[in-house]
């Protein structure tokens, strides 16, 4: 399996300052070619969400410059990535709220997590930044940490009432702003010929799922040209919308 990778991002309309975070790298191991992906939506209600999303990223870097070729060193197991990613958050959620009270601020990000080896997909998700796996049809991997996502789970909201809901942004948890944060984490199989996405909500509020498959369906995205070029039309379709929020995507392409 071989990986084609993009990642951006944009200001948007309105804020002073992009605080998305991002990164995304190909990584050669024992076991094949590894692909790692991390997205932070700093929290744009709170100040320097941007400080937020730094702070996490680099801690993922490190466990994959760090911890990654240990496991790689035997058949990577579902418990070890859970219990290290787990660890991560928990130890970042402790040290950006502790910066936060030592600044007299409040500070937080969500946070979406992929590894792509070459037979399964590992996921991490708090908040409401997404990933997705794109092949034939678009399939949302994780599940909105939010207020009326909740709601409509429980049966006491519908999607028409929950987007005209002024709660609609609501997060129940996210990195550095919460007491405690428990991840959501999710195992699959990866494809051959897929697309596997991380965005923000940023990136979703003004498009639908249709106009995403239109642009990152697999059969589109042969080189990572038509993967930039497709994503920028996608954001500048967000910006002509009215999108107020950062807006960030990165593209893992399977092939």
């Amino acid at each position: 399996m071989e990986f084609l990778v993009t990642a951006n991002t944009d200001i948007g309309l309105v804020k002073n300052t992009n605080q998305d975070g991002m990164s995304v790298k190909v990584i050669n191991t024992r076991q094949g070619k590894i692909t790692f992906a991390i997205l932070c939506d700093g929290m744009g209600g709170l100040q320097k969400g941007e400080v937020a999303s730094t702070s996490l990223i680099s801690a993922f870097n490190d466990w994959v410059y760090n911890e990654l070729p240990e496991l790689c060193k035997a058949p990577i197991q579902d418990y070890d990535i859970r219990t290290q990613w787990e660890n991560i958050v928990a130890s970042q959620n402790k040290l950006i709220g502790a910066y936060g009270a030592r600044q007299g601020i409040k500070l937080g990000t969500t946070i979406v997590v992929m590894l792509l080896t070459q037979t399964r997909y590992y996921v991490l998700n708090i908040g409401d930044s997404r990933a997705y796996e794109i092949f034939d049809t678009i399939h949302q991997i994780t599940e909105d940490q939010t207020f009326i996502a909740r709601e409509i789970k429980l049966g006491r909201m519908t999607p028409e009432q929950a987007a005209a809901d002024p709660r609609r942004n609501v997060l129940l948890q996210c990195v550095g702003a919460s007491d405690e944060v428990y991840p959501d984490m999710f195992f699959g199989d990866i494809k051959q010929n897929a697309t596997y996405m991380l965005c923000s909500d940023g990136f979703r509020h003004e498009i639908t799922a249709d106009e995403i498959y239109e642009k990152f369906q697999p059969a589109v995205l042969n080189s990572v040209d038509a993967m930039n070029a497709n994503t920028v039309d996608l954001i500048e379709l967000n910006k002509q919308r009215a999108e107020r929020d950062n807006i960030s995507v990165v593209l893992v392409r399977t092939y």
